[in-house]
């Protein structure tokens, strides 16, 4: 598989989870790799050895994507390693709990400025070296809680990825006409540290539960489930989309 050779790409909050799946997918497919992370060093660490490992090209960037200077050293960094950026995904986020009544403007802030103003940063400073090319590629991570269905204690993390899914129809609008293809996918219940958070095994496997019985495959999704949705937008077989965002929820009961 070589879809991506010779192709850079910066993935946000990478030394885990889906972004951890995104990048190794990626490489396998002949991409060199930035794995942005924020604390988790060591994490971010093991997924560039796993890629070396493979045989392909990876560095890890520390960044906090709600910085705006902290995003352009990164990718400052990226075009001195790599000399280029094509592919872009914005994958870092956070999540915490709470309804319109228990949510604290530290919350509201925190959720915003990760989720929603990190992707316009990365975007934006991605695009002004993408525009040069006259090519790139964006895929934003939303979620399916950003869809239009409100769910029990998800008000500002909804919000924040409900947000998303505008930036991504104007970007597109705007970044079109540089060849540069924005897209978006929205994960529903997917294994990831964030969904396990401080949970016990059996509460974990209750919320699992939970989302199973509103999917009809009845599966949970895994990081990879969600990598091969953002391989085809990063590729070149998507040529034709742009500002689109695909629900990968197994099939979820509310959407159907």
């Amino acid at each position: 598989m070589s879809d991506f050779k010779d192709k850079v790409a910066v993935v946000t909050g990478a030394s885990r989870s889906i972004g951890r799946g995104v990048a190794l997918a990626l490489a396998e497919g002949g991409c060199s790799v930035v794995v942005n992370y924020r604390k988790s060093r060591d994490e971010a660490d093991e997924v560039v050895n796993s890629i070396k490992m493979m045989g392909g090209k990876a560095i890890s960037i520390k960044c906090d994507v709600s910085k705006r200077d902290e995003v352009e050293d990164m990718f400052a960094a990226t075009i001195d390693e790599f000399g280029k950026v094509d592919i872009l995904v914005n994958n870092a986020g956070v999540a915490h709990g709470g309804s319109l009544l228990e949510t604290t403007d530290e919350i509201w802030d925190i959720q915003m400025a990760v989720n929603l103003k990190g992707v316009f940063l990365c975007s934006q400073v991605a695009a002004r070296h993408m525009v040069e090319r006259n090519y790139g590629k964006i895929v934003n991570i939303s979620s399916n809680s950003g869809f239009g269905i409100a769910m029990n204690g998800e008000t500002s993390y909804a919000v924040s990825k409900a947000g998303v899914i505008q930036l991504t129809k104007s970007s597109a609008f705007d970044l079109g006409k540089h060849n540069i293809n924005v897209n978006c996918v929205a994960p529903g219940a997917v294994d990831t540290v964030m969904l396990r958070g401080k949970r016990s095994e059996a509460e974990y496997e209750k919320v699992l539960e939970g989302r199973r019985n509103r999917a009809s495959l009845g599966i949970t999704g895994t990081p990879e489930d969600i990598a091969n949705a953002v391989l085809f937008f990063a590729s070149d077989k998507s040529r034709y989309i742009t500002g689109k965002t695909l629900l990968v929820d197994g099939g979820r009961r509310d959407f159907l």
